[in-house]
């Protein structure tokens, strides 16, 4: 079964060789990783980091194998034991896929973490924008990626074979007085539209006017700003290991809840047994 596409990925290649400028949301996922792996009790000798930005990810850990985020990954089986997908995850056709191969390339017990953005970003243009859409044109058109939930996503690392695994988010709020300023900085992080379905027509003026105006009547602040949201979700799994932490079995526990918090236990009332009637 073939993987539908997602991704013009021409494209997509063509908005990152023309990144450059505000990097802040790059910056602040760096910053956010650093400190997860700072809190990590261990040392890391073969990691290795996807992304489609090498130039501002390459140095993220000294000696780190950088790879692009292509379908087939560049990376061997167990030779790792860090692997870090970088700001890249949400414009794979195929994300389990693409946890898969990073969870094939760490050795057993080796650390998965993750971050990319998530299905709230942007959420306030892409209502305008859908709602403009629909009153000029009476339908929509793929203008903005779909970004997977947070849900969604630690479902995916349980199901890409992940133990322990977790998703969690981090949600920021930008005010931008202009919304040029805000399409500028998507075209500097090279997150421009790359979608397969894209419009390749010329998008007629009245469509951003109209998206301004409901923007402004929904989304801007007292002094005017256009507040534009965006999700970091962050993931971390880890490759299987016959060392690693189990849950006990149901019923194996030998201690009560009760004892170990210092409470009174309450036992429930019995159950009343109903008979049949005639």
């Amino acid at each position: 079964m073939t993987t539908p596409r997602l991704t013009d990925r021409a494209a997509l290649l063509r908005n990152r060789a023309r990144a450059g400028g505000p990097m802040f949301l790059h910056d602040l996922a760096r910053e956010e990783l650093q400190d997860r792996l700072g809190m990590v009790n261990r040392t890391f000798t073969a990691p290795a980091i996807v992304t489609g930005l090498p130039t501002l990810w390459g140095d993220l850990l000294p000696g780190a194998r950088v790879v692009p985020d292509t379908p087939v990954l560049d990376l061997a089986e167990g030779a790792h034991d860090l692997v870090i997908h970088a700001m890249a995850l949400h414009w794979a056709d195929d994300p389990i896929g693409q946890l898969v191969q990073a969870r094939r390339a760490l050795r057993p017990d080796g650390l998965f973490l993750g971050v990319l953005f998530g299905g709230q970003t942007l959420a306030e243009l892409r209502a305008v924008l859908a709602q403009a859409e629909s009153e000029l044109r009476g339908g929509l058109s793929a203008r903005i990626l779909p970004m997977a939930e947070i849900r969604d996503l630690g479902a995916a690392l349980q199901r890409a074979g992940f133990a322990l695994p977790v998703a969690d988010s981090l949600r920021q709020s930008v005010a931008y007085q202009e919304l040029d300023t805000l399409f500028a900085d998507l075209r500097a992080m090279g997150e421009r539209n790359a979608l397969a379905a894209r419009p390749r027509s010329m998008t007629a003026r009245a469509l951003f006017s109209t998206a301004r105006k409901l923007y402004a009547e929904s989304f801007a602040t007292r002094d005017g700003a256009y507040m534009a949201g965006f999700e970091l979700i962050f993931l971390s799994g880890w490759a299987p290991s016959s060392n690693q932490p189990k849950p006990l079995r149901p019923g194996s526990a030998k201690a009560r809840l009760a004892d170990a918090l210092g409470a009174n236990e309450v036992p429930l009332p019995e159950t009343v047994k109903m008979e049949p009637k005639d």
